[in-house]
């Protein structure tokens, strides 16, 4: 696994973790992981579901108001090795040329992998981290 990104932790809350994706350079495109190890939602306590829904509520405002990112493509996947984490995908304007299926997701994630790897690129990522990164600490309960 090649890890771009392997510092860029938005918040941690009791239950969960949210960070940029390590692999993919794509600005905004975050993970929300659990802290303890659960392959499905199907496993989760009452207050951790709670606490998921109330996260990816204000993980999802905070890419609205402060990203201005206007959609986002919600993945997750249970026959992973890494345990549960739901992929939360933004679209952005320059990916309008790949399509907007779900079909479009992969080859878009391939373009950035390939193709944006320069020192924008990379800043942009951590410019969109960071500002998500105060977003989420000074709205989380």
């Amino acid at each position: 696994m090649n890890k771009l990104f392997p510092d860029e932790k938005i918040i941690k809350t009791r239950y969960f973790g949210i960070h940029q994706d390590w692999e993919v350079p794509v600005p905004g495109f975050f993970i929300i992981s659990t802290n303890t190890p659960h392959r499905s939602i199907e496993e989760f306590s009452d207050d951790e579901l709670f606490e998921f829904v109330l996260l990816v509520r204000l993980l999802r405002r905070g890419m609205t108001k402060v990203l201005s990112i206007r959609d986002v493509y919600f993945f997750q996947n249970e026959d992973t090795e890494h345990g549960f984490h739901l992929w939360v995908f933004p679209r952005l304007g320059w990916m309008e040329k790949f399509g907007r299926k779900i079909q479009s997701v992969r080859p878009i994630m391939e373009y950035a992998r390939e193709h944006m790897l320069s020192d924008k690129d990379f800043l942009l990522v951590r410019e969109y981290a960071e500002k998500m990164r105060i977003f989420m600490q000074e709205n989380w309960q």
